[in-house]
């Protein structure tokens, strides 16, 4: 079923037998270097994660990790959502893609998309996003879709340094 519909793009809950795309996707170099390492090697470490990451987070939130993929012809190209992380006070945006479909704009399409659901249909008061340092591509996605650097966190006191990006002021 799909959850949110735009221009190019729709996004509907992942399932089990996405195990395949998650597999790649959390193994990419680019996912590896920014977001980290899952410890996801295999289809049925893919699964459990997306039991209990995604799907979790449905029954527990209404929201999650959404795949998204192509309207053309379905092709998953990554993953977009919202997450409620205990070290936040606010839900995160969040979003990983394939590299072979980065640079062709599908981050910030979708995550505007996502932005608006959460805001309007969901009624969240706001919204934030985290961001490795390093990670300019990403920055450059939050800063497009209004989102602005507020400060420095970590979501672990051993955890690195991440900038959040918030709707600055209202």
């Amino acid at each position: 079923m799909n959850v949110i519909e735009c221009a190019r793009l729709r996004m509907r809950e992942l399932e089990l037998l996405d195990a395949p795309f998650v597999l790649k996707l959390l193994n990419e170099p680019g996912f590896l270097r920014f977001i980290g390492d899952k410890g996801v090697r295999s289809l049925a470490d893919a699964r459990e994660y997306i039991s209990k990451g995604p799907i979790d987070s449905y029954r527990k939130f209404g929201f999650g990790l959404y795949l998204v993929v192509l309207r053309r012809d379905e092709t998953a190209v990554g993953i977009c959502g919202l997450v409620k992380r205990e070290a936040l006070a606010d839900v995160d945006l969040g979003f990983a893609f394939l590299a072979e479909h980065w640079s062709r704009g599908y981050a910030a399409e979708s995550a505007a998309a996502v932005l608006a659901y959460g805001t309007v249909k969901l009624g969240l008061k706001r919204i934030v996003a985290i961001v490795a340092p390093a990670n300019h591509g990403s920055i450059a996605v939050l800063e497009k879709i209004g989102l602005r650097r507020e400060r420095n966190v970590r979501l672990a006191d051993d955890g690195p340094e991440l900038y959040l990006f918030g709707p600055g002021a209202q």
